[in-house]
This record gives structure tokens, sequence and C-alpha cells, in this order.
């Protein structure tokens, strides 16, 4: 039977993963009512305090934050989370020796778009709790990425949709703000393979090392460059935005490594 929303699809996962999944999927149902209403559902700018990477923190970053974590330290399946917003992973006090999983997450990526309005996102990775029995330490969280048990992000925009993969495809799941069920719209989703556009910060150019470069002069050459083709640049400075476009429409997201902070 094909599933049609993502209890459905959930039930030939492990028990222990789909609850966790179930858990931040409520979760981010919580932040998408949040982020609809805007102003309405109180201040969200800036609190004038800083996150783990030195990037400015907002309200709803503190409130997707307390969101998540809450759910997460009221999950027995969870020994542990670490969130961009803080310095230092959190232990379950529950669960800390029991629970079979640690989640990573970036409660709101693109925050700094939140007063123009523009899309912003949850991000998520769920790891294995390397060393059952004891609490997780710094190492746990710092497994490489071809051990992620399961990851996705959530776009807050004019839709709310979870993209997630388990490690065997990708799907994507519609909240319906009128029944709060995570439908599912797309499944066994692939990169398009051709597509005129990139996204790139033009701003950092003159930073930028020779073969990022050449690669853009390439691009913005046209029809009458070496690529033989016109292109459309764009930039929303939101990485779940930028990946969502580009599993939507083809594309490469760049950020990359430059002289202005090097």
């Amino acid at each position: 039977m094909t599933p049609t929303d993502l209890q459905d699809w959930l039930g030939t996962r492990p028990p222990a993963l789909a609850a966790i999944i179930d858990t931040l999927a409520r979760s981010c149902a919580r932040i998408a009512e949040s982020a609809a209403l805007g102003e309405l559902a109180g201040p969200i700018g800036d609190t004038g305090q800083s996150n783990s990477q030195g990037e400015k923190q907002t309200r709803l970053d503190l409130f997707a934050d307390e969101c998540i974590a809450g759910a997460l330290a009221s999950c027995r399946h969870v020994a542990g989370w670490a969130s961009e917003e803080h310095d230092e992973p959190s232990i379950s006090e529950r669960y800390a020796e029991t629970g079979e999983y640690l989640v990573v997450f970036d409660p709101l990526d693109g925050s700094s778009n939140i007063d123009a309005n523009i899309s912003v996102g949850t991000i998520f990775s769920i790891l294995s709790h390397p060393f059952r029995g004891t609490s997780p330490g710094a190492a746990g969280f710092l497994q490489p990425g071809r051990r992620q048990i399961a990851a996705g992000y959530v776009i807050y925009g004019p839709a709310c949709v979870m993209v997630l993969s388990c490690g065997d495809g990708v799907a994507a799941f519609t909240l319906d703000r009128r029944d709060g069920g995570w439908h599912l719209t797309r499944d066994a989703i692939r990169v398009p393979q051709q597509t005129p556009e990139f996204a790139i910060n033009a701003s950092n150019q003159r930073f930028w090392e020779k073969p990022v470069q050449r690669y853009v002069s390439e691009c913005l050459a046209g029809e009458a460059g070496p690529r033989s083709r016109d292109f459309n640049m764009r930039w929303v400075a939101s990485l779940v935005a930028e990946v969502h476009r580009i599993l939507s429409r083809g594309g490469v997201f760049l950020y990359p490594r430059d002289t202005k902070t090097p």
C-alpha cells in the first residue's frame, strides 16, 4: 500500500526512529503556526544576543529552539541533542543512558530574513547514540555525515513542507493546517539534471578564490560564453530555501571559502 501521509510512511521505519521524527514534525507544526502569525504572535525580532556561530538571535529563533528541545527532552528514545543556538550539547535528564539516538538541529535557519517575510526553516539530523549505557559525549555528536540515520528540513513558506530521508530516497510532506496532518506530496525526489539557475552572494566576488570567480564569470557570460547558455542568479541567504529550490528545479547553491573570512 502506497503511503499517503507521514504516519503511513513512518510505519515501515524502526519504531524508535519513527517516534523521534513524529516528535520533530509536531514541534515544527508549532513553529509553523507561530511563524505564520508573524508579529501577531508577539515580537519576533532581534534579542540582542548571539548564538554559537556568532549570529544574531531573534525571538523566533529562541521560540523554535525551545519547541524542539522541550519535545526531545520528553522523548524516551533521545539521549541528547545539539542546537545551533547553544555552545554545548544538551543531555537528556531521563534518557541519557537508555536513549537510542542523538539529534542535532538548527531550529530556525535564515532567521535574518524574518523581518522581510522570506522563507525560513528548520534543519535536523538523527544519529545513533554510539555508547549506549553511558551519557553521550561530544564524540557522539561529531560522527561523520555517512552515519546519519535520518535527516531533513522543514521550510516555512507559502506552504509548510517537510523534506525527509532515512537513507533510501527523499520524500516531501506538506502540512495541512486544517487537520494538522503531514500529507505526502512528493516521493522519490531527485535533483533535476539541467537548470538555468545558480545561487551565490555576488557581493563577495572580490574575496572568492580564482576557480570560483572563473565559474561564476562563465555563467554570467551567457550564450556568448564557454557554457553557451544564459543563466539566472538567485540568492535568498537561507540554506533551507536554497536547497528546496534546487530539489524542485535543480541548480547549485555556493557558499565558498573566501579571503574575507578565511
